[in-house]
């Protein structure tokens, strides 16, 4: 058994990393035009404007699109099959959107309502994943 890939963050997403650690879902905006980027960027793909922040967001949203992966090539996956990755849809932009495993005995389907929940990753702290939403 491999060990788990950990995140190798880099001084554009220290932040996002820093949020995650404190357990809230923090995203990049626009400080000019108010749009939401992920994943980050030095400038803003919607005006060009260079002055961006990170904002912690709800965590809330949709499925997207997803994938169970029954046979996992990743390093640190293979015991944990099958496992559903998913892209995720946020409820505050639309478009805005993160991808995380789809956490629990759960069927996923398109348009299930999620949560993002953190996951320990031994070696590196919290991550971001997905639940159910109540």
């Amino acid at each position: 058994m491999s060990a788990r890939a950990i995140p190798s963050p880099t001084p554009l997403t220290v932040p996002y990393w820093e949020a995650c650690q404190r357990g809230e879902l923090a995203i990049q905006r626009c400080r000019a035009c108010s749009l939401f980027i992920h994943f980050p960027e030095l400038s803003c793909p919607g005006c060009g404007a260079i002055e961006l922040r990170f904002e912690r967001v709800s965590g809330r949203g949709t499925v997207h699109t997803f994938s169970v992966v029954h046979r996992s090539f990743a390093p640190g996956f293979g015991d944990s099959t099958p496992y559903v990755i998913a892209w995720v849809d946020l409820v505050e932009q639309p478009g805005l959107r993160a991808f995380g495993n789809v956490l629990g005995d759960v069927e996923v389907q398109i348009g299930l309502s999620v949560q993002v929940c953190f996951e320990e990753l031994p070696g590196f702290g919290l991550v971001p994943q997905f639940r159910t939403a109540v």
